[in-house]
């Protein structure tokens, strides 16, 4: 438990410096929306509005910087997919992120691909174009299992994708990988891990896939192993994965070379502004208050309102218990837990309150605190999910 003077020491309001700040881009265009997806996500039009979409962006970075002085050490090109966009519109969106506030030296720019949507080559262009890191949504090597998905390639396009990043120069790669499919059963999983090791990423996303509220999947979901089944799989993976050298440092993240910088910036509960349909940003202001703004999700919309309030669908202040669970959601999810040089430093609250409303759990041995970090306990792991609910 912390410490009994801890509360006299609390900060009084949320420090805007204490993290830097992230930029998350939306790109909302799929050649083909997956019955499994939830994302603000829609079918590309017969031409791609590629020039409107990057003139809304633009305008839409320039309307909400307002005095934003802090440097840029993250950007997440997410969709959607990205990869139907060209390298010069993404450069071009990036020369603006630069141009101001500016871009850290060292910045981490991730850009999401489908390995259906890339050509030979794509990947070289975008590293001129400044993308340092790509994420893949390979999400199988089994073709039933990506025919079950909806997804549009097949194995042999993952493998080549895999191949023309590293072709490319692109050293930091992220491979997503999905497991509970329908038609996998345990050996069928297993085998995509072992693929996916043999592929060398340095970054593995494994996460189960769910029947999120309003998918075709929720509405007619697919047979798929039991859940016995698919726990087993998840630790026979994750057993698997540390013997080959990959380290779980979230729930679905697995760091080889690299862990995902954009990514740790949020659950370490950081600032990032978001530009684009449907995009949602955090942004702590001067007076240390927490907002939180998301903008209009249908393209169309989007791009006739971009850069005006308008655009602006909802915005609020994060209240003193929202911000507390917000912190625990991202938080508890990491092996390492949460700081309190971190909890206090981005959300303006005292640590010893925290250890008094998470007390229940500390009793069950579900999380484990001391003076300086909170973290889920081994015992604790495998039940996050309810944890987290409860604590709400």
């Amino acid at each position: 438990m912390p410490a009994a003077d801890s509360h006299q020491h609390a900060p009084a309001r949320a420090d805007r410096t204490a993290a830097g700040l992230a930029v998350y881009v939306h790109l909302p265009w799929c050649v083909v929306k997956c019955p499994y997806c939830d994302f603000n996500s829609h079918r590309v039009p017969d031409v791609l509005p590629e020039r409107a979409y990057v003139d809304a962006l633009l305008a839409d970075w320039r309307a909400s910087l307002g005095d934003e002085d802090r440097v840029i050490t993250s950007v997440f090109i997410g969709g959607g997919t990205p990869s139907l966009f060209s390298a010069t519109a993404i450069g071009e969106i990036l020369a603006a992120l630069d141009d101001r506030p500016g871009l850290a030296p060292d910045c981490e720019i991730t850009l999401e691909a489908n390995p259906g949507t890339t050509e030979y080559g794509r990947f070289t262009d975008l590293a001129g174009a400044g993308v340092n890191r790509i994420s893949l949504g390979v999400q199988s090597f089994d073709a039933d299992c990506l025919k079950a998905l909806g997804r549009i390639h097949g194995p042999a396009e993952a493998h080549r994708a895999i191949a023309d990043v590293k072709a490319a120069g692109i050293n930091a790669l992220n491979c997503d990988l999905m497991f509970g499919l329908p038609g996998q059963d345990m050996a069928r999983g297993l085998a995509d891990v072992e693929t996916m090791i043999a592929a060398d990423p340095g970054h593995i996303s494994y996460y189960q896939l769910t029947f999120e509220p309003g998918t075709p999947f929720a509405k007619r979901p697919p047979a798929r192993a039991d859940d016995d089944t698919i726990i087993d799989l998840y630790e026979a993976a994750g057993q698997r994965l540390t013997a080959a050298g990959y380290s779980q440092y979230e729930v679905s993240a697995w760091g080889g070379d690299h862990v995902c910088r954009h990514n740790l910036h949020y659950w370490r509960f950081g600032d990032y502004r978001a530009i684009g349909a449907g995009a949602h940003a955090k942004i702590t202001t001067r007076d240390g208050q927490i907002r939180r703004e998301a903008r209009m999700r249908w393209p169309t919309g989007y791009m006739q309102t971009a850069g005006t309030p308008r655009a602006i669908t909802e915005a609020h202040t994060v209240s003193t218990e929202d911000a507390r669970f917000e912190a625990l959601l991202n938080g508890l999810r990491l092996r390492e837990g949460i700081t309190r040089a971190d909890y206090e430093a981005r959300t303006g609250l005292a640590w010893a309150d925290l250890g008094a409303h998470v007390a229940p759990m500390l009793d069950r041995s579900l999380l484990a605190m001391d003076d300086q970090r909170l973290k889920t306990s081994p015992r604790g792991w495998p039940l996050l999910d309810a944890i987290l609910s409860e604590l709400v």
